[in-house]
């Protein structure tokens, strides 16, 4: 397994589509096992393709507390979204250490192909609905500071501009 690069906002590659998983080979499958690895290791509950600048429809998900339900979701697409949301306080590996509150629906129901390439339906709510929504966005190109208000969004893209720069500097020391 290896560990991949996490892409950190504002990069222009988090804003590119995604385009759909031609077929679930091993090269997906050794994908897969590199972003849980890389998920993990950045203690992470959701790691979108998109976000290791692999533009392909595929998200990794384990929202339990120990570590162990990995959900893999390849060509996922939600069919329904309840009415009803929630204001909830999100964060991202592509954003580190900066969280604010995006309105999610409570709940879903989805379609996606697992790791063994079957299409499997899914109805879920709560941290996992959420977690879900937030990755998609991921492979539409979108980030969640985006739901933020413009001013918002420039402070958190001139903090991590200058913390990218900081770590550089002291790369090179």
């Amino acid at each position: 397994m290896t560990q991949l690069t996490i892409l950190r906002y504002p990069d222009s590659r988090l804003h590119t589509v995604a385009k759909p998983v031609a077929a679930v080979d091993a090269r997906i499958q050794r994908l897969v096992s590199d972003m849980f690895e890389t998920m993990y290791e950045a203690a992470g509950i959701g790691l979108a393709a998109s976000q290791v600048d692999v533009h392909e429809r595929l998200v990794v998900i384990d929202v339990s507390e120990k570590r162990d339900e990995p959900l893999v979701l390849i060509n996922p697409e939600i069919t329904w979204a309840s009415e009803e949301t929630r204001l909830g306080e999100e964060g991202c590996l592509s954003v580190p250490g900066i969280y604010d509150g995006v309105e999610r629906s409570i709940a879903i129901k989805l379609k996606a192909l697992g790791l063994d390439g079957q299409l499997q339906t899914l109805e879920v709510e709560g941290m996992l609905a959420v977690c879900i929504q937030h990755e998609m966005d991921h492979l539409i190109g979108k980030v969640f500071v985006e739901y933020l208000s413009p001013l918002k969004r420039n402070r958190i893209k001139t903090k991590l501009i200058k913390q990218k720069k900081d770590e550089e500097r002291d790369g090179e020391r």
